[in-house]
């Protein structure tokens, strides 16, 4: 009697039902990401109300591609895991740098598309590197990842970046009863509500939010039912050198933390990352950043707030996140269901962002239960990584005074960190040492010496 081959939890395809929950569930986790990026840049370039929305729709549309080219895959693209897409932060200061003093627009678009070209390029390079990554590396990398994360979910409890009531007590109680009720949820409930967690959490405080005031819904009205984005819509491409150097140097740190989510979510999902499936990852990720140069868009990226939702609700299929991405790509498409979405206030997503990004942070720190720590360099490893990839995130500032390339990669501190790990990795595991040489000198005195 045949039998089939049990098909891996990243393969599964749970019932309709499931991957509507499980697919919202990841939308709504990093919807205020995602559309941060085009409000920040059409912001700091002064365009009007209609140009920011068609910024935003656009970016949802290419955020669903994305998605969906990266879990699905094609060929060599897409490192088919459980992985979102969004607008890469590291970007945000040369784009704007470039849009206010460099061409606008096009220039960034000029720069984002070749930048996209080389990602597409230098993903084999990188696909080899992943020998640099062993569970030291990784497991710091995480950690890093989660805990520089976590300043995003305080400041969306406390209301948001920015906002008028910022560190009122009512955003922290509202995110304070979030946090209960999925903990409540996860702990108490069935399986099936366990998993879905965090929707459980951002639907019940969305129901506590409207009677208290805590939402405006002004923005669903005003916005369009349908949009549509079409290619170069602000202009022909324009290719400056000083816009495209800057960019290149966002590539390499996207790539990096890109490289670091991949490590990240292989391990939650037990499909470990290798080097072919991540530069298939890679080239996913520069075909999409190629995709938002020519849909109005930017730079495309792992996105590391679903990296703690997969090792929260272990759901490990790719097809939830795909369904994601076709959920973004229909908010792309119907601005105001958009708008809706937009409308959830920020201390309802601070309270499931604690919980999910403390979870990637818990994860680093599995991954380096199993490092050897004992008689070696490690804890100087992990202790200086962290020291430096905490720096930026706990002083914004810190390089202000530094190069702008300089402060392109230091200022993320997930590559600041990798970075930091990798070369120490390679400095005191793998550089022949004092301790090595005495060794090796030791070796020809012991096969001399006199039985």
């Amino acid at each position: 009697m045949a039998t089939t081959a049990p098909v891996h939890p990243v393969d599964e395809v749970p019932p309709v039902r499931q991957l509507a929950a499980f697919g919202l569930q990841h939308v709504l986790a990093m919807y205020a990401g995602a559309v941060a990026v085009p409000l920040i840049v059409g912001g700091a370039m002064k365009l009007s109300p209609a140009d920011l929305a068609y910024l935003i729709t656009a970016d949802l549309l290419v955020c669903g591609i994305a998605t969906l080219i990266q879990c699905v895959g094609f060929w060599r693209f897409g490192v088919r895991l459980p992985i979102m897409q969004g607008c890469t932060f590291a970007a945000v200061s040369p784009m704007v740098l470039i849009g206010t003093t460099g061409g606008g627009l096009p220039a960034i678009y000029g720069s984002v598309i070749v930048a996209g070209l080389a990602i597409v390029l230098l993903a084999p390079v990188f696909g080899r590197l992943l020998r640099f990554f062993p569970p030291l590396v990784t497991g710091t990398v995480i950690l890093i990842i989660g805990v520089s994360l976590l300043p995003v979910a305080g400041n969306w409890a406390a209301g948001g970046a920015g906002a008028k009531d910022f560190g009122e007590p009512k955003n922290l109680a509202l995110a304070g009863f979030v946090l209960a009720l999925v903990l409540g949820v996860q702990r108490f409930a069935p399986a099936f509500l366990s998993r879905i967690a965090v929707l459980v959490g951002i639907a019940a405080g969305l129901a506590v939010a409207v009677p208290f005031g805590f939402t405006d819904f002004g923005g669903v009205g005003d916005a369009d039912w349908l949009g549509i984005s079409t290619p170069f819509h602000f202009g022909a491409p324009s290719f400056h050198a000083s816009a495209i150097v800057s960019m290149l140097v966002v590539a390499l740190v996207t790539m990096t933390e890109t490289t670091g989510d991949f490590i990240a979510v292989g391990e939650m999902t037990e499909r470990p990352v290798e080097p072919r499936t991540l530069a298939d990852g890679l080239r996913a990720d520069g075909l999409s950043t190629v995709l938002g140069g020519v849909f109005n868009t930017f730079p495309y990226t792992a996105f590391a707030q679903n990296v703690g939702l997969v090792g929260m609700t272990r759901v490990r299929s790719r097809w939830v996140v795909a369904t994601a991405g076709g959920i973004l790509v229909v908010l792309g498409l119907l601005p105001k269901l958009g708008a809706v979405v937009a409308a959830i206030p920020a201390p309802v997503l601070g309270g499931a962002g604690l919980v999910m990004f403390g979870t990637v942070a818990a994860s680093g720190l599995r991954t380096l239960a199993a490092v050897d720590f004992k008689d070696n360099h490690n804890l100087t490893v992990v202790a200086v990584s962290v020291a430096i990839g905490m720096l930026p995130v706990g002083v914004p500032g810190v390089y202000a005074r530094f190069p702008d390339w300089f402060q392109t990669v230091m200022n993320s501190g997930i590559s600041a960190g990798c970075l930091t790990a990798i070369a120490l990795n390679l400095l005191f595991n793998h550089l022949p040492g004092r301790e090595s040489r005495s060794k090796t000198e030791a070796e020809p005195e012991a096969a001399s010496a006199p039985a």
